[in-house]
């Protein structure tokens, strides 16, 4: 079967290598270096799996500019651009979906059906049905995690799709064969569903997130020892001792934006905990910003504006807001980041000298520490207790 990918991020690239072991898979992307990458089997992002599969798998999988050979003869095309959220607007910047959408209807091929994968509004689906009068269309959310989304599309936790139809079975049954999980759990809902289920989740992990940085606040402030208490409250069954380590908020590609989308949602409907877990982030960025500041440092470290190891990707990450408030604090920031090559982000000098970032940080900056850190430990500030997430 031809299967096209519109998007080739974390989500687009890990199921173009999945579906492409058992599938011919084109991946469609506007960037001609990652698209060069692909052909040439050398993943643009940072993920072990997809490097992996590069590497030893023998894929049916092309990259390319061009749309109409992506999805020429394609039976489904999956739609996994970004969404961005937009502030101003308050609700996701759903244009580069809707893009995707007017390139298939252009084609004209009424056996297309289209699976959104991008992060969606609670409604989205049935509102771009009625504007361009399609019925060829379902969402299917994702849950992966940055830098293990193969191995999440191998050993997945659910597979939802948001239609209960013949083609939304076979799409189903296309991620199920290409897995590695046996007995997966596959959900069949209406779209709408499924679109809140995507929000929720990542609303709960968020809630999950700021709840131990809360914890953690109010140990640091009395004086107390974090680490007991998350142990004491985590051994308790019901609440388990997973995705609790404090950190310095929640970042990247979906949280903050699915946390301030389902807010958004709740527009005409009562609610306090939605908001609450927005404005907790917040809170916490700010609280980690006046600790540091406390001791006056000239030269404030910052270790690796990736928030989590095994990820090369740093968008939203909570550092980036942490150095805006150092900033207004008139503090010199020097960045220490071997991804990013340039001299400069965001008005603080980066640096790629890792003995030299140390020599010259006052205080150093670290959301998840590393053996790299081990030897000036003294100047290490972090929230991280137990060495993980």
């Amino acid at each position: 079967m031809k299967i096209a990918v519109a998007g080739t991020g974390y989500v687009g690239l890990s199921l173009a290598t999945l579906l492409s072991q058992n599938n011919e898979v084109w991946a469609l992307d506007i960037i001609p270096e990652k698209v060069e990458k692909i052909n040439k089997r050398i993943s643009p992002i940072q993920d072990e799996y997809i490097e992996k599969f590069f590497k030893e798998k023998s894929l049916n999988l092309k990259a390319t500019l061009d749309y109409k050979e992506a999805f020429k003869d394609a039976k489904y095309v999956i739609i996994s651009t970004p969404t961005n959220y937009d502030e101003e607007k308050n609700f996701f910047d759903t244009s580069s979906v809707e893009d995707i959408i007017e390139k298939v209807k252009s084609i004209n091929d009424k056996n297309i059906t289209m699976v959104v994968k991008s992060t969606i509004p609670v409604g989205y689906i049935e509102k771009v049905k009625e504007k361009y009068q399609i019925d060829n269309i379902f969402f299917s959310p994702e849950f992966l995690r940055e830098g293990k989304a193969l191995y999440d599309n191998l050993y997945p936790s659910r597979i939802i799709v948001g239609e209960k139809s013949q083609r939304a079975k076979t799409f189903a049954n296309l991620l199920v064969e290409s897995a590695e999980k046996e007995n997966i759990d596959v959900l069949y809902m209406n779209n709408t569903e499924a679109e809140a289920v995507k929000l929720f989740a990542n609303t709960y992990l968020a809630l999950r997130v700021a709840y131990f940085n809360e914890l953690d606040t109010y140990a640091e402030k009395k004086g107390l020892d974090a680490s007991e208490i998350i142990q004491g409250v985590c051994l308790d069954p019901r609440i388990g001792t997973h995705y609790n380590n404090p950190s310095f908020g929640y970042g990247g590609y979906c949280l903050p934006k699915d946390t301030k989308q389902l807010l958004a949602n709740y527009k005409d409907v009562p609610q306090n905990l939605i908001e609450a877990i927005v404005k907790s982030n917040a809170t916490r960025k700010q609280f980690i910003a006046d600790d540091v500041l406390k001791s006056n440092p000239k030269v404030i470290g910052i270790y690796r504006l990736t928030m989590k190891s095994g990820s090369d990707n740093f968008r939203s990450s909570a550092i980036q807001d942490i150095i805006n408030i150092l900033k207004e604090h008139k503090k010199e920031i020097l960045i220490y980041e071997p991804t990013l090559n340039k001299e400069e982000f965001n008005g603080c000098k980066v640096t790629n000298d890792l003995d030299s970032f140390k020599e010259n940080s006052d205080i150093i900056m670290a959301n998840r520490v590393t053996e790299e850190l081990k030897d000036v430990k003294q100047k290490v500030y972090t929230r991280d207790i137990f060495n993980k997430d």
